[in-house]
């Protein structure tokens, strides 16, 4: 039977995004058996595959290398015992395939036998037998050995069964890959999967999730103890145990801001970044004991010296860790903001309130993706863009970051990084050059002059999912050009501040 793949690890192995793989099979050119899909279908689908310019073999050539092995084994390998189990697994294959093949080899040899007796008997049915016997011979010289193309997807399947092993959830149908040393819990959150989790180190238990298949291995150690009723059915903390085979979970996922309850916590400020006179980046850290659990696009509202309160959309991606960046606008004569660049120092600890908001991304859509950020939007935006990046199926993702100013646009180096690293990724600085806290109807006709020209060349704009992050009023005039140009209200989102 021919190897089936889940999409997710077919779109690794031949070095495409799931959404351009699922675009493939929604138009009738990747054949799927259940939202699987065959080696064979891979190779027919995309023939240039060769061994040359494989990611997963220069991976392995690096590993090879002594100058480098260490440091990229340390990065990429999995614990060695979580190693030596899938290689076993991958060994016990080996065995069987050959197993099977000597098997296939002696009834070949055994029919071959029984046709010479037929013809040495010199019966009535030796001709067919001749024929029988000759085209059998034919066969077995003529058998092609495998194609370039089908031995490079094997060598990739195999390599990446031995870094990673997928994990797919139930009964949300959501699946990653766990790579290196990374917990469950840990990949699922680098994947955009929100998995249920609280304090993500063993002590609160709220990771907990049911194995149904598979193997898995406790990494770290948790003070949370599992009932013992439970642990018979075979419940494990995400946080502590790493995938050593596939595996398939039972457990909690997020689907939107009202599946995460709000939370208290405190963290310690790291760092304060000023990537421009205007805005100020805060690096903060939450307490061990303690994380914030969240969807890419939320808020928070964060206290400083006991009084000082704002929201503030969370920039970082929920896959940090205990890391969290906000991004603070200078505005004199705001308390909170005047704090911020002249008194807060690393160190310093802040109270966390949240999440707040709903502007999250719509993981069950695969459409293209438009991110408008205006100012310090940036800020929302960015996490999300982190999200999509992670979730790996929008067919393609514009970003036009808008400001007054040049220095408005205060990490450019980033989004060109993205552009540079993504395909499928466009980024697009515009300086409006009027204020963006002007009046309402300014605001619009600037935003209608410098915009619209700009979003009418945007390929498919009308059948994307349009986010949109700013100031009130930018934002408003926003949705109205939108709509206007016939971008559907559902499609469209948006966190104005």
């Amino acid at each position: 039977m021919a190897k089936l793949l889940n999409v997710h690890r077919a779109a690794r192995l031949v070095g495409v995004t799931r959404g351009a793989l699922q675009k493939k099979i929604l138009g009738g050119e990747l054949e799927s058996y259940d939202g699987m899909v065959t080696l064979d279908e891979l190779q027919r689908a995309f023939p240039d595959i060769t061994l040359e310019n494989d990611l997963f073999l220069e991976q392995m050539e690096q590993i090879k290398d002594a100058a480098f092995g260490l440091r990229v084994m340390d990065r990429t390998l999995p614990d060695k015992e979580v190693l030596a189990a899938r290689l076993h697994e991958l060994s016990r294959e080996l065995v069987e395939s050959k197993s099977l093949l000597k098997h296939a080899r002696d009834m070949l040899d055994g029919i071959d036998d029984q046709l010479e007796q037929y013809i040495s008997l010199n019966s009535f049915d030796s001709k067919i037998a001749y024929k029988l016997r000759d085209w059998l011979h034919a066969q077995r010289m003529q058998t092609p050995p495998a194609s370039l193309a089908e031995r490079s997807l094997l060598i990739r399947d195999n390599f990446l069964r031995v870094i990673s092993a997928q994990v797919k959830v139930l009964p949300t149908g959501f699946d990653f890959l766990v790579e290196g040393n990374d917990t469950i819990l840990e990949a699922s959150l680098r994947a955009g999967i929100p998995l249920s989790y609280g304090c993500a180190n063993g002590s609160c238990g709220k990771c907990k999730a049911r194995i149904i298949s598979g193997e898995i291995k406790q990494m770290r150690p948790h003070e949370y103890v599992i009932p013992s009723t439970q642990l018979a059915q075979g419940y494990a903390l995400m946080c502590s145990c790493t995938a050593v085979s596939d595996v398939v979970i039972e457990g909690d996922v997020a689907h939107n801001s009202v599946d995460i309850p709000e939370q208290q916590i405190r963290g310690e400020v790291r760092a304060l970044d000023h990537p421009s006179d205007e805005v100020a980046i805060i690096h903060i850290k939450t307490l061990p004991s303690e994380r914030l659990r969240f969807l890419a696009g939320q808020r928070a509202a964060l206290t400083l010296a006991n009084s000082l309160s704002t929201q503030l959309s969370i920039a970082s991606c929920p896959c940090e860790d205990r890391h969290l960046e906000f991004h603070v606008r200078r505005h004199h004569g705001n308390f909170f903001a005047d704090y911020v660049f002249d008194h807060l120092k690393s160190g310093d600890i802040v109270s966390i309130r949240g999440p707040l908001g709903n502007f999250v991304l719509k993981p069950e859509s695969n459409r293209p993706i438009v991110f408008l950020a205006f100012c310090n939007g940036f800020a929302a935006v960015k996490s999300l863009m982190e999200h999509a990046m992670a979730l790996d199926q929008a067919e393609s993702i514009h970003l036009l970051w808008i400001a007054t100013n040049e220095a408005g646009i205060y990490l450019r180096g980033l989004a060109r990084a993205w552009a540079d690293a993504l395909d499928n990724f466009h980024f697009l600085p515009v300086i409006i050059g009027g204020d963006l806290d002007a009046t309402a109807s300014r605001q619009e006709l600037a935003v209608a002059r410098v915009l619209r020209p700009i979003l009418l060349s945007i390929s498919n704009l009308t059948h994307s999912d349009v986010y949109i992050a700013g100031p009130a009023l930018a934002t408003d005039a926003m949705r109205k050009i939108l709509v206007l140009i016939g971008v559907p209200e559902n499609h469209i989102y948006v966190e104005s501040d």
